[in-house]
């Protein structure tokens, strides 16, 4: 027996047999092929690079909320002009090094691109991964070959890789993939993400994994974070017990929720399209808690119309009549940049021009998009909130609910993502009305830890005793600016931390009022929630508080709820 030590993203106990990724697609030799015509290889070249990125926007289609997204931007990828034109120059017989086969300058041309890409850090270090997974892509295209992907299998499987494409992850069939193990990767790595959107038990950051042979049985411990080969009765008696909990877990939960003494946490749902929205009011969300906006935006080099703008937030906002969407106005910038709007140049995009801030740089969009959001209000019945990622100034938030508000948005509220933001939060919420913790931002600017980089996944837990306190920070600042103004000031949360039903306890006891989560959380937080009282919760949070490390604080609340035993979460 082995075991292999990681960070759990999705819980769940399942035991299966690995199979490894399939090995990627082979390096092309150097040199030309003999008697190549450069214009026939460059437009071979072209033909196939749109005939992958079509077929990644077909994928896109049939997928939704962060799979479609992931899939549109990487669609986006296999037609950059960087990498086709990069390629198509090395065709020719006068570049350095000679001409090369239409394949080695595809390969060729993608490794300059990624190269640049690593080299500008934080965000944009990460596309890199996708830069490569699109030019292997089309170097099989050009051969004539299958693209790469999850393997085949007749039975169910547990996947095993040091990491995935985004274009892999978004398109795993639940039905056949048990759970999902890398060795690399990180808590909010596209695979993460993307697992926790499907409820796929998972384990990332677990060095070795991807070394285990091919048929091996393994348990693994999605809440746990751990790998196990020669997996015994024991664990195989906890895998069904999992099961049998997984279904009623699925299945959704009605009315509001309330705590074990009737006070109200109401448990909203992070969606980005209409088909998402149907699906979390489905799976019994109040509400949506983070409507994310740039999925309107990606895969285009322009900003879209008014109208399609209005037609887009309209989806969301029918399948909530009556309850509340918030809705966060274009995050565009670090790992989504937009042509028209951000700078790819950035030497550190994360720390960039992003969110909130392209307003100072590219003046109007915001404007245009407030309007449309403010159409779609008046056209349903929902009660729409919008607010802006990015901020960290009081003057930032008295501009934008000023903005918000001439548009005809009269609940105009913030995102707490910048330390700055938590600690002054009462200045802030002076001037916005409520305020929404990103805690996957967050934490990754308190701990000064790129949230996508495998070697720092214990750095990106929102655990962290540092994140907790800005967490409180930011709600005793807004009960205070709440005293001084005589009005509510909400804070919730719709970063990854609420998905986790045991911090979502500790959320609710720092004083967060509604937790916005993936939709398939909404049961089993659902679940542990309504067996603790807000005195409990406000127990649990303290000693968070007090723990000295991640662990330790995860460890003593999960110690004081029994309940997560009796799920298998």
């Amino acid at each position: 027996m082995e075991q292999f030590h990681g960070v759990g993203v999705t819980p769940g106990r399942v035991v299966g047999p690995v199979l490894q990724m399939p090995a990627p697609v082979a390096e092309p030799v150097p040199g030309p092929v003999p008697g190549q015509d450069a214009v026939v290889e460059a437009e071979r070249i072209r033909s196939a690079s749109k005939a992958v990125q079509a077929a990644l926007k077909d994928r896109a289609a049939a997928a939704a909320g962060e799979a479609r997204g992931v899939l549109e931007a990487t669609a986006l990828m296999a037609a950059d002009p960087m990498l086709v034109k990069g390629a198509v120059k090395l065709l020719d017989p006068s570049a350095e090094g000679g001409a090369r086969s239409a394949e080695r300058a595809v390969w060729e041309s993608g490794a300059a691109v990624a190269a640049k890409l690593e080299s500008l850090g934080g965000y944009m270090a990460e596309r890199a991964a996708d830069v490569l997974d699109v030019r292997a892509r089309i170097v099989a295209e050009l051969r004539g070959l299958p693209a790469p992907g999850i393997p085949a299998s007749p039975t169910p499987f547990v996947l095993a890789a040091h990491d995935l494409a985004p274009a892999d992850t978004a398109t795993l069939d639940p039905a056949r993939v048990l759970a999902l193990v890398t060795s690399g990767g990180g808590p909010q790595s596209h695979t993460a993400i993307l697992a926790r959107a499907l409820g796929l038990p998972a384990v990332v950051a677990a060095p070795g994994v991807d070394t285990i042979p091919d048929g091996t049985p393994v348990y693994v411990d999605g809440a746990a974070g751990t790998v196990r080969t020669g997996p015994g009765q024991p664990e195989r008696d906890a895998a069904a017990a999992w099961a049998a909990q997984a279904a009623a877990l699925a299945g959704g939960f009605t009315g509001a929720n309330r705590l074990a003494d009737g006070h109200p946490v109401p448990l909203l749902a992070n969606v980005a399209t209409g088909k998402d929205a149907a699906a979390a009011a489905a799976a019994g969300a109040e509400g949506v808690g983070l409507l994310r906006t740039e999925f309107c935006f990606l895969d285009r080099p322009t900003e879209p119309t008014h109208d399609e703008q209005v037609t887009a937030y309209s989806a969301v906002f029918a399948e909530f009549a009556g309850k509340k969407v918030v809705i966060r106005t274009l995050d565009a910038g670090a790992d989504k940049p937009l042509p028209f709007l951000t700078n790819t140049d950035e030497p550190n995009p994360a720390l960039g021009v992003r969110g909130y801030r392209t307003d100072t740089t590219t003046p109007g969009v915001l404007a245009r998009q407030l309007a449309a959001i403010a159409h779609a209000a008046r056209d349903n019945h929902a009660e729409v909130w919008v607010m802006a990622p990015m901020i960290a100034t009081a003057e930032e938030a008295a501009h934008f609910t000023a903005l918000a508000k001439e548009a005809g948005l009269p609940t105009a509220g913030v995102m707490v993502e910048v330390p700055s933001a938590a600690l002054t939060a009462e200045h802030i919420l002076a001037h916005a009305d409520f305020a929404s913790l990103g805690t996957n931002d967050l934490t990754q600017y308190a701990m000064a830890a790129d949230r996508m980089l495998g070697p720092l996944a214990h750095l990106n837990d929102p655990w962290q005793p540092a994140v907790l306190h800005l967490i409180k920070a930011t709600c005793d600042g807004a009960h205070t600016a709440a005293t001084t103004t005589g009005t509510p000031k909400p804070v919730g949360v719709c970063g990854e931390a609420p998905a986790d039903p045991a911090l979502a306890a500790v959320l609710v006891g720092l004083g967060v009022t509604t937790l916005s989560m993936t939709p398939r959380a909404l049961t089993a937080v659902n679940k542990v929630l309504a067996t603790i009282t807000l005195p409990q919760a406000q127990h649990l949070a303290r000693l968070a508080l007090a723990a000295p490390t991640a662990q330790h604080a995860r460890d003593t609340t999960r110690n004081h709820l029994p309940i997560l035993t009796t799920l298998g979460l």
